[in-house]
């Protein structure tokens, strides 16, 4: 794993300035990359992130979370594929220096996914994580999401699975309680990380680096377990 909130701290604090403009964050296209002085220089480590969900859960607004942007004011389909590019900063623990994780995460719209046969293959070719989405709001999208690991990920992939709850900052309105996530993590051994809320601004920063170190910290243990280097004892979730 990473060290939690590194980069909210005094150490990480050069690096969070990469990817922030006047207190927001820097928006990246697919072939930019944060700027750094030489002497900061950090090896960077690149990942492709499919992420799905029943329509409505809230894709495209996580997506905008974690990038840093607005969000959507209304829900609208998603034509097609959206790419989006985020940088996070982080520390392995143990290690000397830093990381520099780019996140391209590829979101694409139910419609499309069922009308086009080529469109799942794509989000999955050479991907190395999916993001399954439900929604607290609509417990619809918690039932269906054994049907939805069968069909995308299936047994013996090299994809590493990870398992969010949308609209938790709506858990007054929640369809979906902590014994329902106790059951589903007991039975599939994959935790559930929640999200709620905008990502804009030092505030939604603060709010979405918990996933954004979670995620990232499962990525680079993937890695290290495959390269034979990780701590005895310490893996990522279940691929």
């Amino acid at each position: 794993m990473v060290e939690p909130g590194w980069l909210l701290s005094p150490a990480g604090r050069p690096y969070l300035a990469s990817v922030l403009h006047k207190n927001q964050r820097r928006v990246f296209g697919l072939l930019e990359h944060p700027a750094l002085p030489p002497a900061l220089a950090v090896p960077t480590a690149r990942y492709k992130i499919f992420v799905t969900g029943k329509s409505g859960v809230g894709k495209t607004a996580l997506v905008a979370a974690l990038a840093g942007t607005p969000a959507p004011t209304a829900h609208r389909e998603t034509l097609g594929i959206e790419a989006s590019s985020v940088f996070w900063p982080a520390k392995p623990r143990g290690a000397e220096r830093a990381v520099m994780f780019q996140l391209q995460l590829w979101d694409c719209g139910e419609s499309a996914l069922r009308k086009f046969e080529h469109i799942l293959p794509a989000c999955k070719e050479e991907a190395d994580a999916v993001l399954f989405l439900f929604s607290f709001t609509d417990r619809a999208s918690f039932e269906e999401l054994p049907a939805r690991l069968a069909r995308v990920a299936a047994p013996g992939e090299d994809l590493l699975r990870v398992v969010v709850g949308t609209k938790f900052d709506l858990a007054a309105h929640a369809d979906v309680t902590e014994d329902d996530l106790a059951a589903f993590e007991g039975t599939w051994g994959l935790p559930v990380l929640r999200a709620g809320g905008s990502g804009v601004g030092r505030g939604g920063l603060a709010r979405v680096a918990p996933l954004l170190d979670a995620l990232v910290g499962w990525l680079w243990e993937r890695d290290q377990v495959a390269a034979g280097v990780a701590p005895e004892g310490q893996e990522p979730p279940p691929t």
